[in-house]
Order: C-alpha cells, then structure tokens, then sequence
C-alpha cells in the first residue's frame, strides 16, 4: 500500500518545489492551464481560451487535468495539447494515453493497450473504497 511517509523528505520537497509551469521544447506545460490548476481548456473551441492563455506566449501548451486527450488549435493559433493520461484516461478508451515530442518538435498522440484486469486486481486487493471506485473507473475510462 502506498503511503506518502514512503517518499523522502527530500524527495517530497522537491515535488513540492516543483513550478506551476514549465517550458520545454518550445511548449509551456502546466497542470490545467497557465492561469489555474483547476480551470483546463476544453475539448472543443472555447471563448474562454483567451482569458486562459492571457500572457502566454509559448505556441504550444501542453496539459492535463481532465484525462481527455486532445490537440486542437485556438482561434489565435495556439496548439492546445492533452496528453491525457497513462494510468487513468476518462474519455471512454481504457488504453493508456500519452505524447510524445520529438528532437524537431514534432507531437505525437499515442494510445496502447495495458493489462487492465491486473491494475483492477491490485486495486481490489487494496480493499478500500476509494480503491473500488478507481478499479470502475479504469475498466470503463469513465468516471
């Protein structure tokens, strides 16, 4: 069972420590968007892109928050990326979802199969609630 007291101080410090947004590539990367944590760009054209994208000058951002992977342009020529998520994706697909950006700033989305029913197994085995409600939601990649 994993327990955070199982992370170093030092390793727990530096995750802390870790920046809101990052630039790599070329690409801002943040959690949701560059203003907020929790407020993400939504999978279809969005007259809220502007005020998420206020000062950002990257034209590519990468992010999550949501599980749903996607790429799309915004009206202003921002390439919008959702990686969307190795180890619980929620759009419907139960594979593994993920980007990849090569050495010429290429993006790639991928998808691949992982065995589903030992991830669900382990979770069951856990036996706690919250392990329960995880196990539904990755055999159906929905929440």
């Amino acid at each position: 069972e994993f327990e955070s007291a199982a992370l170093s101080n030092g390793a727990t410090a530096r995750i802390t420590n870790l920046p809101a947004r990052a630039t790599y590539a070329g690409a801002l990367f943040c959690h949701a968007s560059p203003q907020s944590d929790m407020l993400p760009f939504e999978f279809d054209d969005d007259p809220g892109d502007g005020e998420l994208l206020a000062g950002v000058t990257e034209r590519r951002v990468v992010f999550g928050h949501t599980h749903l992977q996607f790429r799309r342009l915004t009206q202003d020529g921002i390439e919008l990326v959702n990686p969307g998520s190795v180890g619980m994706p929620l759009d419907g697909d139960t594979r593994a979802a993920y980007a990849t950006i090569g050495d010429d700033g290429h993006l790639e989305l991928h998808r691949v199969s992982y065995d589903i029913g030992a991830a669900v197994e382990a979770l069951i085995g856990l036996d706690e609630d919250w392990a329960r409600t995880v196990a539904g939601w990755l055999q159906s990649a929905r929440p």
